[in-house]
C-alpha cells in the first residue's frame, strides 16, 4: 500500500481495525476531504485486519469509497467474502497472497545474511546446509517466520573465540524453530478447508490422506468432538448399509474418546478414521431426501386404511382391516400396498453393490 501511495504522489493513511474505531475514521475522512479540496491530493487508506471492524464500521466506510474520497486498500487474515460486508467487497478487487516459495524464501535469507545495513553482513555468520534447510522448511513460506529464527539463531550463538565467526549448526537452527507453524483457526477458511479435505479424503478411501488431515487437525488443536461429529454423519451419510459396523465404530469412538480423554483419546479416533475410510461405500441412505422432495412438491398422501392404528377404531371406522401380518407368511414376507396410492410405482432406495447391501439387493429382488 505505501508503495501504490508513493507511485501515485497520493497520501498515505494507516489504521489497524483492532485499535481504531470510527472515531479514528471520522478524523481520516475529515483531513482526506480538505487535502483533497486544498490541493487536490487523493488519500490512500490502509486498514489492517479489517475484519475486525463490525458491520456498522465497515459501513461508515462505504459513501467514502464510493466518492472517491478514499482509496482502501485493507488486509485481512479471514475469507473477506464472509467477514468484509459484501457492499465493500463489490466495489474492491481481491488478492490471495500465497506462502512464499522456497526461491523466494533464499532470496531473502540472502539478504539478510550478507545485506551489511539491515542485516549481518558486517558480521561474520556461517550458516550450515542441513541448518539452512531446516530453517527454510519451518518457516512455513513465512519470511517473517524464517527472520525471527535466523535472529535468535544468530543472536544466541556465541562467536568463535578464534576468528569471531558465528556457526550456526542444525542443532542450534532446531532451537531457534523447533515447530512449524500451522496456519489454522477454529471459524475461518483452515478450519472448513481442512475439515472439507478430511472428509473428502475418508469419503474417497484414502487413508493415508485421511490420516494426515487429522493429524494436522490435531496439531492445531482443533476440538476432537467435532472431528467425531463429522465421523458420525459421514458414517451414515457415505457408508450407510454398505457396513452396517460403520456407525457403531464412529459412535463408539465417540464414547471412547469421552471415556479416555487426551492424549490417549487419539487412538479410537485415528481407529474410526482407518476404517471408515476402507470400508465399503454407499450413499443409499440419502435416498430420504428423495422422499421429502416428494412431498414438498405432491404433499402428505393418507395413510392406507390397512396400514392404520387398529387397537382404537378397528370397529368404527375399519382401521387396520386387511392388513397382512408378514410373520404370517413363509419367509415372513407377503405384497402390500404400503405408499399412499397416487404414489404407487415410486421408488426411492435404490441398494447399492457395495458391501453388505449387495445383499441387501439381492434380496429385495
Amino acid at each position: 500500500a505505501q508503495v501504490i501511495a508513493n507511485r501515485t504522489q497520493a497520501h498515505f493513511e494507516t489504521i489497524s481495525a483492532v485499535l481504531a474505531g470510527v472515531a479514528e475514521l471520522r478524523r481520516v475522512i475529515q483531513e482526506a476531504g480538505e487535502r483533497r479540496r486544498l490541493h487536490g491530493q487523493r488519500t490512500i487508506l490502509f486498514i489492517d485486519e479489517v475484519h475486525r471492524w463490525n458491520k456498522a464500521q465497515q459501513d461508515a466506510l462505504l459513501p467514502h469509497v464510493e466518492n472517491g474520497m478514499l482509496i482502501l486498500i485493507s488486509a485481512t487474515t479471514e475469507n473477506p467474502y464472509f467477514d468484509v460486508i459484501a457492499a465493500l467487497v463489490s466495489r474492491s478487487r481481491v488478492f490471495q497472497l500465497q506462502p512464499l516459495t522456497e526461491e523466494n524464501l533464499n532470496t531473502i535469507f540472502d539478504n539478510a545474511l550478507h545485506d551489511g545495513e539491515r542485516g549481518y553482513g558486517n558480521r561474520n555468520v556461517q550458516i550450515d546446509d542441513d541448518a539452512r534447510a531446516h530453517l527454510m522448511r519451518l518457516s512455513g513460506g513465512d519470511a517473517r517466520n524464517l527472520l525471527n529464527a535466523l535472529e535468535l539463531a544468530v543472536e544466541t550463538t556465541p562467536p568463535s573465540l578464534v576468528d569471531g565467526s558465528i556457526h550456526v549448526t542444525l542443532d542450534v537452527a532446531q532451537e531457534s524453530i523447533q515447530k512449524r507453524a500451522v496456519i489454522y483457526d477454529k471459524s475461518g477458511d483452515a478450519h472448513y478447508d481442512t475439515i472439507s479435505a478430511f472428509i473428502k479424503s475418508v469419503r474417497g478411501s484414502d487413508p493415508d490422506a485421511a490420516l494426515y488431515w487429522l493429524a494436522k487437525m490435531l496439531a492445531a488443536g482443533e476440538d476432537p468432538r467435532f472431528i467425531l461429529r463429522r465421523l458420525i454423519v459421514l458414517a451414515s451419510e457415505d457408508i450407510g448399509l454398505a457396513d452396517p459396523h460403520a456407525m457403531q465404530v464412529a459412535a463408539s469412538a465417540a464414547y471412547n474418546f469421552e471415556y479416555i480423554g487426551l492424549p490417549e483419546g487419539i487412538y479410537p479416533i485415528a481407529e474410526a478414521t482407518l476404517y471408515l475410510a476402507t470400508a465399503p461405500k454407499s450413499n443409499s441412505a440419502g435416498a430420504v431426501f428423495a422422499a421429502q422432495k416428494i412431498i414438498e412438491e405432491q404433499g402428505v398422501g393418507p395413510v392406507p386404511i390397512h396400514l392404520m392404528d387398529s387397537t382404537r377404531d378397528a370397529r368404527g371406522l375399519g382401521h387396520g382391516q386387511g392388513y397382512l401380518y408378514p410373520h404370517s407368511f413363509p419367509g415372513h414376507f407377503t405384497p402390500q400396498q404400503y405408499l399412499p396410492t397416487q404414489l404407487l410405482g415410486n421408488s426411492f432406495y435404490h441398494p447399492s453393490d457395495q458391501g453388505y447391501e449387495a445383499q441387501i439387493a439381492e434380496r429385495l429382488e
